[in-house]
């Protein structure tokens, strides 16, 4: 029996969060309703953010109540701080179900402070509080420790620090833990070994690993998460994506790449590859530039071509 990977998607909120030009929301909808029938583990629809901070992100309670929901995939959200979590759960309770809320803080004090202006430790006061409230409406919560193998800010951050986030997630009651390279500098030894210290840690957990491609040891990184035991990663459609405030990071590894990989090395994605092309295909003509996507373009490892008329031979 083939062993299962779990591809969850991630670019109608990280993928267009960085696009300077607003995505309509019946685009967004239509395109979460078109991945809902991929055979997806979880898609990440919306994000509650401040609209004048991220104004892509600004209809989010307009798509968690216009979505198709298909039965077994999660559609979940990103929370950056207290007030987030509130918008979210009233959202939950009158508009549009959320099935998982991801909250995150980097392992970097100096990206932490960057990102969301808290250090660490006050973030995970309001970590405490937000559990709590998810607890009471039902939602399931991730936890995403962001620049874990790496800070453009500080360099190396030790390892150990990572785990101790991971671990102190897991002790307030959260349901996964995610590891983020958040600008690409993760290399395939590193993700192994933490990987592998994840797991043994924090054994009764989901874990999720969210790579990055900046440097191009994007899908390495995943075979890596995989012989370290994670079964579970986040993709970008057609490679959009990168964090707005991490120097240099460019896309998410791509989903549809990821996926067309998996399934020639023989694992169990899920997926239906073909139309999770026929989403991607459509990507540059709504985010208005080029995309680096390479299956999209090239077509799946076994797309045959016809053979010349003539074949020219030295």
């Amino acid at each position: 029996m083939k062993q299962r990977i779990y591809i969850n998607d991630v670019a109608v909120r990280d993928g267009f969060q960085i696009e300077k030009n607003f995505i309509p929301t019946e685009t967004k909808i239509a395109l979460i309703d078109a991945l809902s029938e991929t055979g997806l583990a979880k898609i990440e629809v919306t994000s509650f953010v401040h609209p004048k901070l991220v104004p892509n992100m600004a209809d989010a309670v307009e798509i968690l109540a216009n979505i198709n929901r298909v039965k077994g995939v999660t559609y979940s959200v990103l929370i950056p701080n207290l007030k987030g979590m509130e918008r979210a759960i009233e959202t939950h309770k009158t508009r549009g179900k959320v099935d998982e809320i991801n909250v995150f803080l980097s392992a970097s004090e100096t990206h932490n402070r960057a990102n969301v202006n808290r250090t660490c430790d006050q973030s995970f006061e309001d970590f405490a509080i937000m559990i709590k409230m998810a607890k009471d409406a039902g939602i399931r919560m991730m936890g995403i420790v962001a620049t874990a193998f790496g800070c453009p800010f500080e360099g190396h951050v030790p390892e150990e620090r990572v785990l101790g986030f991971a671990k102190r997630y897991v002790d307030l009651g959260f349901d996964g833990v995610t590891l983020g390279d958040t600008t690409g500098m993760a290399n395939p030894a590193q993700v192994e070994r933490i990987s592998a210290a994840l797991v043994q840690q924090c054994p009764n957990v989901e874990h999720t690993l969210h790579f990055h491609n900046t440097r191009g040891m994007g899908l390495a990184n995943v075979v890596a998460g995989i012989r370290a035991g994670i079964v579970s990663y986040d993709g970008s459609l057609a490679g959009l994506g990168g964090c707005p405030f991490a120097p240099g990071a460019t896309g998410n590894i791509c989903t549809e790449d990821t996926v067309n990989m998996l399934e020639d090395m023989g694992y169990d994605t899920g997926v239906d590859l073909d139309k999770l092309l026929a989403a991607a295909v459509k990507m540059p003509a709504i985010v208005g530039h080029e995309v680096t996507g390479q299956v999209m373009r090239a077509g799946k490892t076994m797309h045959l071509h016809a053979v010349p008329d003539k074949l020219y031979t030295q």
